[in-house]
Order: structure tokens, then sequence, then C-alpha cells
């Protein structure tokens, strides 16, 4: 129907138009090359050049499954593509593919020697030939891994194993990257007097594999994610999860992809720190005067919602200014050698102009790629919500 050629205010669909203006890069384009693929008018159908140009740009930003009328998820379409040129094709991977497509396996293997590897990749020819060899452009910068992971780090403090009033998943992300995070979460939960545990299981939802269409391997990851994290969920102690595209992944990729009988339980079940918050009836800080520039991951846009998050900042008393789109790194997309004149393009229609405009306003972003997005590009330093909660004291109820 179009609409993602008239994009309207408040929608994240299509980043990628909205930076090229070409209309191949829109939904709309995908969806055209991606049925002459199918219906036999590219004659080497989905190994056709068309295809690969076509969904090149695609952000998997799943903005489409809920702005498009007719619910088209290019993100999904794109991961089975990737699945069948590579895996049933025989068509050769990228390596950004092995690296950063399996980031939460690298990112395991590498946690025992966290701080050699940040001091190492300071180095610039050494940081040089990793980003080489790993398939990230030149100009990007490579995240720190955590000194310490969130697991590792709460393991001595356990005061309850086993039956505390809160669980965190500790997600690859928040785990080997963003641990801060979780410490900021449980100090919060804390203070309201809430015993808190980090699942201390590896469990991860798969994400990368996904969106690199590793769908064989996705599919076992997934299914051991949900059959660990279904009987914390079924003990009906609140679980929650603090990195927004995992959560996303659990409630929609999970049940796609698996058919374990634990799916449901744990996609209905995990809750995001606001939903966390809002369902335990927790007194918020008091942010009068306080204005926040907030940026949705996408996948929260699409799957999970940003109301709830919107109301408990407006219920503190914050002046919320909402970036209406995209930031444009996307995952492995905006790293990845080739893409990052479009990352930053689309980092210019919404995210960047609404910093500068708003300059000294704390910048929200539960999400990883978001976080790395506004320090990459716009020099900020982003907090996750529970970060922005734990740093100021609950206003009296």
């Amino acid at each position: 129907v179009g609409k993602c050629v008239a994009p309207r205010p408040g929608g994240v669909m299509c980043p990628s138009y909205l930076a090229t203006r070409d209309e191949r890069d829109s939904t709309r384009g995908r969806a055209r090359t991606l049925q002459e693929a199918l219906d036999g008018t590219l004659l080497t159908g989905l190994a056709d050049p068309a295809v690969d140009a076509a969904l090149d740009l695609c952000l998997a930003c799943k903005g489409c499954s809920s702005d498009c009328p007719s619910g088209v998820d290019m993100a999904t379409y794109k991961s089975e593509v990737l699945h069948q040129r590579h895996d049933v094709q025989g068509i050769r991977r990228p390596r950004s593919h092995f690296f950063l497509g399996q980031l939460p396996r690298w990112a395991r293997l590498l946690a025992p020697l966290a701080r050699l590897n940040n001091l190492l990749l300071r180095l610039p020819p050494i940081a040089a030939l990793a980003k080489r060899a790993a398939g990230i452009d030149a100009r990007r910068s490579i995240p720190p891994f955590a000194s310490a992971t969130l697991r590792r780090s709460t393991r001595r403090r356990r005061v309850d194993p086993a039956r505390p009033d809160v669980w965190i998943w500790a997600d690859s992300f928040t785990d080997h990257f963003l641990p801060q995070s979780g410490t900021a979460a449980i100090a919060f939960l804390a203070a309201q007097g809430l015993r808190v545990e980090v699942i201390q299981d590896d469990a991860c939802c798969g994400l990368t594999w996904i969106t690199t269409g590793q769908l064989d391997r996705a599919r076992s990851i997934v299914a051991r994610a949900v059959r660990t994290l279904a009987p914390y969920v079924r003990s009906g102690v609140p679980v929650v999860a603090l990195e927004p595209s995992c959560l996303a992944t659990l409630r929609s990729d999970a049940r796609e992809l698996c058919d374990a009988p634990e799916v449901d339980v744990v996609a209905d079940g995990i809750l995001s720190f606001a939903e966390l918050v809002t369902r335990l009836e927790l007194a918020v800080p008091d942010l009068s005067g306080v204005k926040v520039v907030a940026q949705p991951h996408c996948h929260q846009n699409a799957v999970l919602g940003w109301e709830v998050d919107q109301r408990l900042l407006e219920k503190a008393g914050a002046e919320v200014v909402k970036v209406q789109g995209c930031c444009g790194l996307a995952g492995n997309f905006g790293v990845e050698e080739g893409h990052y004149d479009v990352s930053v393009a689309v980092a210019e229609t919404h995210l960047l102009p609404t910093l500068r405009q708003h300059p000294g306003a704390v910048v929200l972003a539960d999400g990883m790629s978001c976080r790395l997005q506004a320090d990459d590009l716009g020099d900020v330093s982003a907090v996750h919500l529970a970060e922005l909660f734990a740093a100021r004291r609950p206003a009296a109820r």
C-alpha cells in the first residue's frame, strides 16, 4: 500500500528508505523483489543478485512488522533468505556472519581474558586487524568486554537462591558488555526491599544467529534457552529481561523457530524492567525537571511496545522526548563493512538531530545497539531505564 514510502510521524518503517530515498530499499521494494524471486521472474530465484542488493540495506529493525498495514515482517524474510542462500544453496557466507553473527559465543569464550582483550584492542594495529578479520568497518569502535560478567559478579552475593523475589535473566549483551544495567536493576529493586538474584544458567536467545540467517543453529540455541528459562518462569517469581532485543526475540522469533512446549511459557512470562516495575507497583524516583531523550530499540517498538516505559517516566515527572525512528546501528548491520554510511544517514534522520536539539538531556536507551550508536556518532553516554531509576531516590508514595 506504499505506507513505507510515505512515512508518517511515530513510526519506524523504513529507515533505509528514509536514508537513501531509493524505493528498492523500502519495504514495498524488497517485497516486490522477493515476489519476483519466488514466482520465477528472476530466473535464479533467491540467488539472484537483485535479491542480495534489495536486502543488503535492510536493518532487520522489524519496524515494518508493526507499521505496515499488511504486516510484512522483512526482518524474518531476510533471515530466511540468508538461510536459503548460504545454508541450502551453499553460497559462501561473509566473514561477518561468523564473527558478528556469533558474537555471544565469542564473548563467552573470551570472557576470562576480557581485560587483556580490551587492552590489546586499544592498540591501533591490533584493532585494525581485528576489525578486518571480523568484517567490521574501520570507522567503527569495538565495544569493550565487561571485565566481570553480570553472572560472575553476582555469583557470590546470593542470599536466598531458592526463592528470591525477582530473577534477572542475564542475556548475552547485558552479561558480557553492559552488566551495569543489571547491577543498577538489582540496586533499584533491593532499595525497595526485594531480594534479587541473577539466573546463573547460560541462556542465549540466539538473536545474532537469527539476523544472519544461521537458522539451524538458532533453533537449537533458542530451544535450549526456553528450556532453561521455563522453570524460573513457572516458579511464579517474576523474571525480568534487560535487553529489549533479546526479550523481543523470545516473544516473537522463538515462537516461529521453536516447537518446544515451553516456548509460550517463556514468551508470555518474562517481563521488561518497565513491565516489572509497573506490575509490582514499585515507587518511581522523582524526575521532576529532568529532560529525557529516549531512543527505544526498534524491536522494542515493534514487538514489546514502549508505552509502559513512557508512562513510568511521565509518572516520575520527567519531560520525555521520544526519538521517532531507528538509531541506524541495528545490531550487526551498522557495524559491518559497506553499511557505515547508510547507518550514519539513518542516525541523521532522527537520533542525531534530536540529540543536538536537546544538549544536556539524559539520553535513555535500553538497547545495546542504540547506546553504541549514540556513543559512536553523538559522543553521548546513554543509560538504561534501570540505571536512571537507580541513580535517584524513589519518591515517597
